[in-house]
């Protein structure tokens, strides 16, 4: 049998029915049109599962490749670049002042603003280096008629009119968040105090770190704003003005508080980490809170519109890592843009153990620098503490997660002491994807777990390198999971079903032309089943 015949017959049939549909007026982008012709909405399962086209045309011959490129031509772009559809392309700059009618004279008499996002800083030869990083912006007037329309845009099914009060409120101050004209050629100085305390860890005074016993010290930042207003850089802080405690050997985390200088807001809560010791590298959506990033419907109200929930009882997880695990330092990153993360800062500091931030800096914009953002940034941190050891935590849902996790143990050899990664397929049936994970096939078991609610984590000694939970089966076959039908597939397998959307399914190897052809066929299958849904 002509195996390219059959995958070429099937791949047009199916082709067939994922053309885009018609979509009316109100599901168009009202702010800056994309740059090619895209869908605005593609069906109900808008970017339902982040990276997966990446994914896909990652691990196929160059022949398959050739025929899904041309079937994904009509598949928007952020289906694979892991973002809701309506935070795609957020305007910024002029392009915000020119949709919301804001006059330059206007502008100017507004109040200069800071997003000053929680940072790290290393010991080095010459003492301290704190990061220090966010955005400088002016906030427009926008008439709450306009404020509306605006939010509008960022709901399915739905509308700001629809919403209860509160609901309502919430809307409109993301929207006012997000439409901010950025600053660029801008001077920033901090203000650094000690922080008496950030997070909500049940530790006396918060948690994530110490206080420092005094002192205060201005530090200007050499170089000005970018064009998208951003600054970030690394800048040495001094043990005479602050009273620190040098970073070498077992030295907790010391709070630092940094007050942004000229303008009506802009202070966070930075931390200084030393050079031995564990650091938590955290995801937040659907592993700390309740988002379902695979339902956009929900998620964006989840997101938009309705208050940040926790996720069952994780943050007694964190409470206990925050607790016992010595040396420990709390690092959250997110690809969501900076526009909207005060929200997520603002729900970590109520509910988790206080911690640094890293987010999707603006000029992180199109979608390849948008699918490599997260690494970057994991590289910037691994590369910055090389002798602290790093424990990785997220869900199935994210594939740049599935890729870049392994990767890094793999990288940064001896850095990375744990990887949890929450299930989302096998907890949650509105997440239908499969996820890849064939990064793992290298690594020990010991040193990984796939678990499907916080309690498996629970008692485990990871300090001392325990991070399997035996009592929780994985069944990994090193391939895609969740396919359709309770089929994975892959290479080599470990024990269990925890790893499987369907308890009892066991392994289906792949590897010759006829099973990967029939992997194509069922990827390709499930993205149109969930378009014409």
């Amino acid at each position: 049998m002509d195996y390219r015949a059959l995958l070429l017959s099937t791949l047009l049939v199916l082709r067939t029915y994922a053309l885009p549909t018609e979509v009316s007026p109100e599901e168009k982008a009202l702010i800056t049109p994309a740059p090619t012709p895209t869908l605005a909405v593609y069906g109900e399962y808008a970017a339902i599962r982040r990276g997966v086209l990446s994914d896909i045309t990652a691990d196929l011959d160059s022949y398959v490749n050739s025929i899904f490129s041309d079937l994904g031509s009509a598949i928007p772009s952020y289906v694979s670049n892991g973002l809701f559809p309506n935070f795609q392309n957020l305007p910024t700059g002029s392009a915000v002042a020119s949709s919301v009618g804001a006059k330059s004279t206007d502008l100017a008499a507004s109040p200069t603003q800071v997003l000053n996002i929680p940072g790290y800083g290393n010991w080095t030869n010459n003492g301290w280096n704190l990061r220090i990083h966010g955005n400088v912006y002016k906030e427009p007037t926008i008439s709450n008629a306009t404020v509306d329309k605006l939010a509008n845009f960022f709901l399915i099914d739905t509308s700001v009119a629809d919403l209860q009060p509160s609901e309502q409120d919430q809307a409109r101050n993301l929207t006012r968040e997000i439409y901010v004209v950025q600053q660029d050629n801008q001077t920033v100085t901090m203000d650094i105090l000690p922080g008496p305390g950030a997070g909500s860890s049940g530790q006396p005074g918060g948690g994530g770190g110490v206080t420092p016993a005094g002192g205060e010290q201005f530090l200007t930042l050499p170089n000005p704003t970018t064009p998208e207003g951003d600054f970030d850089v690394f800048m040495p802080v001094s043990n005479t003005s602050l009273v620190l405690t040098p970073g070498t050997g077992d030295v907790p985390p010391q709070r630092l508080n940094l007050y942004a200088q000229g303008a009506m807001s802009g202070n966070a809560t930075s931390y200084l980490v030393s050079d031995q010791g564990f650091t938590v590298i955290s995801d937040i959506d659907d592993i700390l809170r309740v988002t379902k990033i695979y339902e956009p419907k929900q998620g964006l109200l989840n997101s938009f519109a309705r208050p940040f929930t926790q996720w069952m009882n994780m943050p007694e997880i964190y409470t206990n890592w925050s607790n016992s695990i010595p040396n420990v330092h709390f690092h959250y990153l997110t690809t969501t843009p900076e526009q909207i993360t005060r929200n997520y800062m603002q729900f970590i500091y109520d509910t988790y153990p206080g911690g640094s931030f890293d987010t999707r800096p603006l000029n992180f914009s199109d979608v390849s620098a948008t699918l490599s953002i997260r690494k970057f940034l994991l590289v910037k941190i691994f590369e910055t503490f090389p002798n602290r050891k790093f424990i990785l935590v997220a869900d199935t849902s994210n594939s740049d997660v599935m890729r870049d996790y392994p990767q890094m143990a793999t990288e940064f050899p001896g850095q990375v002491q744990c990887i949890f990664l929450r299930n989302t397929s096998a907890t949650d049936s509105g997440d239908k994807f499969p996820y890849n994970t064939e990064g793992f096939k290298g690594l020990n078991q010991s040193s990984y777990m796939f678990f499907k609610v916080p309690d498996d984590l629970m008692g485990l000694d990871i300090a001392n390198g325990q991070c399997y939970n035996s009592s929780i089966p994985q069944n990994v076959t090193f391939g895609y999971q969740g396919l359709p039908f309770g089929v994975n597939l892959g290479d080599g397998s470990s024990n269990g079903s925890s790893n499987s959307s369907s308890n009892g399914s066991g392994p289906a190897r792949s590897g010759d032309v006829l099973s990967r052809i029939g992997t194509m066929v069922m990827l390709v299958a499930g993205v149109v089943a969930f378009n014409i849904v």
